[in-house]
């Protein structure tokens, strides 16, 4: 007992010799490391939308740079939170169904069944989340092993990169390439380059992450690009998340088709959706993901000892909702329909007043973003008070002090080697107010 006692009273001692603000210091110092990240964390950083949203309460720009409405939502998918909170059954206002409150599982069984061209089973093929931003989360966490890679296509959401790195996964990203030096630019002019994409698949690969339509380019990934995928898919026997929260939000004629469909890829696909991209209700939070029931058990061992169940009021305002919209699919007044017709009216008006500004933007296939080349008026703006690394950082910034308008740095979304692709662009949100989109176009007609 004296032998393990001696250095604990020399560690004491030493304190005692110590000044005061030394010994303060030191203890500090210990607790500090003691309680740092765990090293599954140690390579995360904020997110670019806690440090724009801190700029956009202190500037207090036009704010089209995060992805949410400021239209109100449908009246009808109001009316029937109104109607849940005022109802009469008690017990929706109670814990529900831990993967998935039965009214909405079997309306989301009921639609997918029709798109994707076979029989859901409403219990186990189906899991309501927390957001798609848990659909994405639950994937990960349940099917990427420590050591396992993941191919990412860049530019990509934000949360893709960290998610696998918590799991122990090895992200392997691929860029999409803008093969157009002149003239208008679509997304589909965004192209992946198949020989890199080819050579990135090998025994490792667990996963591919893969966004249609894209986020941010607003890309919808077309039937060869998707058979090529799939291609590679069985041929290494990897798992495809399919990210497709902005599914009914096309264009111009272009087909949003769900990989899951092709041939030899039910077996091997999770996809997922939102409540928030599909009727305009973001703060709901209530997103899905939905695949074969041997995929889909993974997901839910990691839902149900994280988020266990999602807020049952709404998740019965989305039900009612997706009722409405399968009695009237596929017809004019569906809100699946009206929407994307209102927004292309949005994207022509953003994507004139960027041209006529100077920019070059990529008019999206799909979505609510809107990528713009930026560096035909870079001389425009004098960036040195910025101390950014990346231009895209500072021309931001500088445009939300200097002309009260905030977009996004695209180069937030690519791996640390590849941000230097998106540093001549930035992105615009154009689900907005026309007052503010006519705003916008005024603030950047007076930077002429």
């Amino acid at each position: 007992f004296r032998d393990i006692s001696l250095p604990i009273l020399s560690f004491f001692q030493m304190l005692r010799s110590l000044p005061k603000f030394q010994t303060s210091a030191f203890v500090a110092r210990s607790v500090m490391e003691r309680f740092e990240l765990p090293k599954r964390l140690q390579d995360s950083t904020p997110s670019v939308w806690n440090e724009y949203i801190a700029l956009a309460m202190q500037y207090k720009p036009l704010n089209l740079g995060q992805g949410f409405p400021d239209d109100p939502a449908p009246e009808f998918v109001i009316q029937a939170l109104v109607d849940i909170a005022k109802g009469e059954n008690p017990l929706l206002h109670q814990y529900t169904r831990g993967y998935g409150h039965i009214r909405l599982v079997q309306a989301l069984a009921k639609l997918y069944s029709i798109l994707v061209g076979q029989s859901l089973n409403a219990l186990s093929e189906i899991l309501v989340t927390s957001g798609a931003y848990e659909a994405l989360y639950s994937t990960i966490m349940g099917h990427v092993d420590v050591g396992d890679e993941v191919i990412i296509i860049e530019p990509f959401f934000d949360c893709y990169e960290p998610m696998v790195k918590m799991a122990g996964g090895v992200p392997r990203f691929i860029p999409l390439k803008l093969n157009k030096a002149e003239g208008p630019i679509s997304s589909a002019d965004w192209m992946l380059n198949d020989t890199e994409l080819e050579r990135l698949f090998n025994p490792k690969t667990k996963m591919i992450i893969l966004n249609t339509p894209h986020n941010p380019t607003g890309k919808v990934f077309n039937r060869r690009e998707l058979e090529r995928i799939a291609e590679l898919c069985r041929k290494w026997n990897v798992l495809c998340l399919s990210d497709e929260v902005y599914e009914w939000l096309v264009f111009d004629g272009a087909e949003h088709i769900r990989i899951c469909t092709l041939p030899g890829m039910w077996e091997r696909t999770i996809t997922m959706g939102s409540a928030g991209k599909t009727f305009s209700v973001t703060g709901w939070k209530i997103g899905w993901a939905y695949g074969p029931a041997s995929l889909i058990r993974n997901l839910q061992m990691v839902h149900q000892n994280c988020v266990y169940t999602c807020p049952t009021p709404l998740q019965e305002g989305v039900a009612r909702s997706f009722e409405l919209e399968l009695s009237r699919l596929g017809q004019p007044e569906s809100y699946f329909i009206s929407l994307p017709r209102e927004l292309k009216k949005k994207r022509d008006f953003m994507a004139k007043f960027l041209s006529e500004a100077g920019m070059r933007p990529t008019v999206p296939e799909g979505g609510y973003f809107m990528l713009a080349d930026w560096s035909p008026v870079a001389h425009k703006a004098d960036l040195s008070s910025e101390p950014d690394k990346r231009r895209d950082y500072q021309f931001t910034k500088w445009m939300t002090k200097n002309k009260g308008l905030q977009g996004i740095p695209p180069s937030a979304f690519y791996s640390e080697p590849n941000k230097h692709l998106g540093e001549d662009f930035v992105r615009f949100c154009f689900i907005k107010k026309q007052d503010n989109l006519d705003k916008a176009a005024e603030l950047l007609s007076q930077w002429r």
